[in-house]
């Protein structure tokens, strides 16, 4: 392979990637977890300048239900965590985007949830946009309402999903019992024709 070859090559696998690693979807968190198992509270904030230089820093408050005012639970800045809540010592670990001081998933997992832990979770991106001349800070709020159940419950769009999947099946199979019989009958049909001719 010729050496422009290779470098086209390399040209085009670097764009790739570079584009792979930029790509980035904000969905929102799910709202029940479970009591006595772990959950992940979801917050996605995309950049929308991606070739922009940036750093993040990511703060997580809770308020409890029935509460007015938020408590600072949790902070993560270039690879570092820190527990702000002696309730949630040993129980949150980060699960948003590692190895980049440029965070767009910021997300959390708490471990062991209580009924305690229903309320609303609050968190921050503080970015800081880095222009060539000067400095640009980007804050972004997010909310997640959680509730915490016994047991888990099945969503509406899941049952709907399960019974047409099994609607789908009948129905295919009675379609195809259909052809069947009607391919039968027309073999049938061309075989006595068939015999008939010859006799």
């Amino acid at each position: 392979m010729a050496a422009s070859q290779l470098l086209l090559l390399s040209l085009l696998c670097t764009l790739f990637v570079h584009q792979c690693h930029a790509a980035c979807a904000e969905v929102d968190s799910d709202t029940e977890a479970v009591a006595g198992k772990g959950f992940k509270l979801g917050c996605v904030s995309c950049k929308l300048r991606s070739e922009v230089e940036s750093t993040c820093v990511i703060e997580w408050f809770f308020r409890p239900k029935g509460e007015v005012d938020f408590v600072h639970i949790y902070t993560y800045s270039s690879g570092v965590a820190s527990i702000e809540n002696e309730e949630f010592i040993d129980r949150v670990d980060w699960n948003g985007s590692r190895m980049s001081n440029d965070i767009q998933d910021g997300s959390i997992y708490v471990l062991n949830i209580t009924f305690n832990d229903t309320g609303t979770y609050r968190c921050y991106f503080n970015r800081v946009l880095i222009y060539p001349n000067h400095e640009y800070i980007n804050i972004v709020s997010k909310l997640v309402h959680l509730n915490v159940v016994a047991k888990a419950t099945r969503g509406t769009a899941s049952i709907v999903s399960e019974v047409m999947m099994y609607v789908t099946i009948i129905g295919l199979q009675v379609w195809l019992l259909i052809e069947m019989i009607y391919c039968y009958r027309k073999i049938s049909a061309a075989g006595e024709e068939a015999l008939r001719e010859a006799a």
